[in-house]
């Protein structure tokens, strides 16, 4: 695919997207790890939004994105993150940045479900 084709496709992606998007009507989808669940708002050829609930005591493990940086503000619960073997803990309306190929994990080590708007973006 030529480049403009590439960019005529992803134009017409985003044309077709919802403007306004109801995340009450959208189902949870599991994720690739026990605990984790999401809720898709935006995928695209350079990245993505959604919105990840984490069950208690769920964890992600350690791992990196040689292709892209994510990012992930806390709505509510306090998750722990580690980032290159520094621990952080979290309470809602905490931001966090993962740059790409940076080592990162997610924790919930609390009896509550915790909410995080989760995007990537491709580089």
């Amino acid at each position: 695919m030529t480049a403009k084709n590439q960019k005529d496709h992803l134009l017409n992606k985003l044309n077709r997207m919802e403007n306004k998007i109801q995340p009450d009507l959208l189902d949870w989808t599991a994720g690739k790890v026990k605990g984790f669940y999401g809720k898709e708002f935006i995928s695209t050829n350079n990245g993505g939004v959604k919105l990840v609930k984490i069950t208690s005591f769920s964890k992600y493990p350690l791992h990196k994105h040689p292709e892209k940086t994510e990012y992930a503000y806390v709505i509510k619960g306090n998750v722990e993150f580690n980032i290159e073997n520094i621990q952080y803990t979290s309470e809602a309306g905490d931001f966090f940045i993962f740059p790409s190929n940076t080592n990162h994990a997610i924790e919930n080590n609390t009896n509550e479900e915790c909410l995080l708007l989760i995007g990537e973006i491709k580089i």
